[in-house]
């Protein structure tokens, strides 16, 4: 709620009888409505615009001469924790490239810390300096296939409902459970029945669709093709493109990025770590992709703003007019997206805006709690016949269910590298059953050594890929040692490392850092072969049973069609 005084405040300098505190001079306003280039001033009170298309004096001025202003960019869907970094590093990473808002689910932490990883999340955003919201998490565990760290009912949720920093419930991804009318499932339904849900439904489509939106679900980040997406928006579900570090839907779905389609659009990245973030950038990467593809430049602007602000009840923001929210972008061309300057709430983005932050301590720093593993525990009986194996798609999280006949070795099945299929091992992590299952997995072209991960989507246990037992232990091992993160080992010792200590998930030091290690860590696994553009990721998302068609989990292996286990 905004006081009297300040909206008093707002009128005098927004109709020019006080000089605005302050004014953005000479940049070319990009008009969301008509697409017209309109050179004006910008003038700001506190963290709202007051005024444009007018002349305005101002106890401060930026000279934005030659530049373009838009609205700030939302990023309708993330997990903060994929991008390795804790909340305080990931603005400090994406500001600049004018993500002035994020609208974030703190599902890989609240499987892994519960209510504490929430609790953590809505502490950080509130020290932010770009609006960081917060959904949240509907599927703690994600489903009964694995072993997550902690289980979050309707009751645990309902007390942070109405947290200022909080829009509703995060992606539903037992999609199962809803269309089967799971009383648990029922019973968050009906919590916020009154707020946003967003929706998680890969393939889902026909009656099946009709009655998972019949629960108020409103939105869908794992539409792949325009196909899909044609039918779930004639249906009136909003479509939030993704394009992240492994998840890569921008290009099938850049037709539907017109004028008319556009109000029911929206981007996010899901999933997208630093050194992509470096290497290409953020939401302006998607930004310049679609445009530089044939999508209608004022479709892409307004699906990166005004479309994503409305979509999620956020009218507050997504265009530069009077009464809005100042989070505002100058950029030197509309095409190339190119990011010179951004404000964020009425403050210029530079080192000096992360200086006076409050500090959240980080917390899980002691969730890795499996015990040291041998080379035997990573042996994979024989099966009689054909082996089901798991096919990675390059850029995509859905995975193929292959089968092959593989070598067998005392009784055990062997990688076979002539057919690229490689071990695949799932330990629990959380302390809770030492559960430990392997499989084969096809598609990373490893021809030695092994890499692992403590990220491992939803659950979060240990998922180790490798040709040699001895390296997958030496990697898994290191892994609890630093209290979760990435390894790289080859005959039997590690090679490289990241460490993720804060839940397994996120470093605790800063967003350059991660990245520089991210790069070390690529360049050892592509010396072990490995041919996949983003192969950590890749491992994370083996364990994820709400995505078809093939995953493994540390209960074993899951036919995601049949939502049981092979």
């Amino acid at each position: 709620m905004t006081d009297a005084a300040t909206l008093a405040r707002r009128i005098a300098q927004g109709r020019g009888d006080e000089p605005a505190d302050l004014v953005i001079r000479g940049a070319r306003l990009f008009d969301l409505v008509s697409g017209d280039l309109v050179e004006t001033d910008i003038a700001l009170c506190g963290d709202t615009i007051v005024g444009t298309h007018g002349r305005y004096e101002g106890k401060k001025s930026f000279d934005a001469k030659g530049l373009i202003a838009v609205p700030g960019f939302i990023d309708t869907h993330l997990h903060v924790e994929s991008s390795l970094v804790t909340p305080l590093e990931f603005e400090r990473c994406v500001l600049p490239h004018g993500v002035t808002t994020a609208i974030c689910d703190p599902h890989e932490i609240s499987n892994v810390l519960g209510v504490e990883g929430i609790r953590y999340f809505l502490a950080c955003a509130q020290a932010m300096r770009m609006d960081l919201r917060v959904q949240l998490s509907s599927c703690v565990p994600a489903t009964h296939l694995e072993t997550a760290g902690a289980a979050l009912e309707a009751a645990d949720l309902t007390p942070f409902i109405d947290h200022p920093k909080v829009i509703g419930l995060a992606e539903f991804m037992n999609f199962p459970g809803v269309l089967h009318r799971d009383p648990g499932c029922l019973a968050k339904l009906e919590a916020f029945s009154h707020r946003h849900i967003d929706g998680h439904a890969p393939l889902v489509r026909g009656l099946d669709l009709n009655g998972y939106l019949s629960a108020g679900i409103r939105t869908d980040h794992e539409t792949t093709t325009a196909d899909e997406a044609r039918e779930k928006l004639a249906k009136g579900m909003a479509i939030l493109i993704r394009e992240g570090s492994v998840s890569k839907d921008l290009h099938a779905l850049i037709p539907l990025i017109t004028r008319d389609a556009s109000p029911f659009l929206a981007f996010c990245t899901d999933d997208r770590n630093p050194l992509d973030i470096a290497e290409e950038g953020h939401l302006d990467y998607m930004i310049r992709t679609a445009i530089a593809h044939g999508a209608d430049i004022l479709a892409t602007y307004r699906t990166a703003s005004l479309s994503a602000a409305r979509n999620f009840g956020l009218f507050d923001r997504g265009f530069i007019g009077p009464g809005k929210r100042a989070d505002i972008v100058l950029v030197d061309d509309l095409a190339a997206c190119r990011v010179r300057r951004v404000f964020a709430g009425g403050r210029l983005v530079e080192d000096a805006l992360f200086s006076d932050r409050a500090t959240v301590p980080p917390v899980g720093l002691a969730s890795v709690r499996s015990r040291r593993l041998a080379p035997e525990d990573f042996a994979v009986k024989a099966r009689e016949g054909q082996t089901p194996v798991i096919g990675v798609v390059p850029g995509r999280i859905i995975t193929e269910r292959l089968s092959m006949r593989l070598p067998m070795q005392d009784g055990l099945a062997v990688p076979d590298l002539d057919q690229d299929a490689v071990k695949v091992t799932v330990i629990e992590r959380h302390g809770r059953n030492g559960g430990i299952a392997s499989g084969f997995v096809h598609g990373f072209g490893m021809k030695h050594g092994a890499i692992a991960s403590s990220v491992g989507h939803d659950s979060h246990n240990l998922c180790v890929v490798g040709v040699d037992a001895a390296s997958m232990a030496a990697a898994a091992n290191r892994l609890i040692e630093t209290g979760g993160g990435f390894a790289v080992a080859d005959g039997g010792k590690v090679v490289a490392e990241l460490a993720l200590p804060v839940a397994g998930l996120m470093s605790d030091q800063p967003f350059e850092t991660v990245r520089h290690g991210l790069e070390g860590l690529r360049a050892a696994a592509k010396a072990l072969g490995v041919v996949l553009a983003e192969p950590f990721l890749q491992v994370a998302f083996l364990t994820l049973p709400v995505i078809p068609h093939l995953k493994i989990t540390d209960k074993g292996l899951v036919d995601v069609d049949r939502f049981d286990f092979v």
